[in-house]
């Protein structure tokens, strides 16, 4: 199985911030859209809410199965690297 990136989508009508695996070129648009992909009940939230997704790529998954734990993303810039301001491990 690939490994696939994780992201945080953000949802402003109702404060909600659900993280889901998808494939880089994908991107989800809207609060029903997510909940679909991720099996969270929409509430009363309009289908048709806007999200927006916090983080590019904070983690990728094992690639052990369904339920496996995240591990995060390693910098790749090497002696470029920006001292740490990604977030990421060196």
């Amino acid at each position: 199985m690939p490994h696939m990136p994780t992201y945080e989508y953000f949802c402003e009508a109702n404060g909600q911030t659900i993280e889901v695996s998808h494939r880089l070129s994908e991107r989800l648009t809207s609060w029903g859209e997510l909940c679909q992909r991720t099996g969270t009940a929409a509430g009363r939230t309009p289908a048709r809410s806007p999200i927006r997704r916090l983080i590019s790529a904070a983690a990728v998954l094992s690639g052990k199965g369904a339920g496996a734990a995240a591990e995060p993303a390693s910098c790749d810039a090497g002696p470029a690297c920006c001292g740490g301001g990604c977030g990421l491990p060196s």
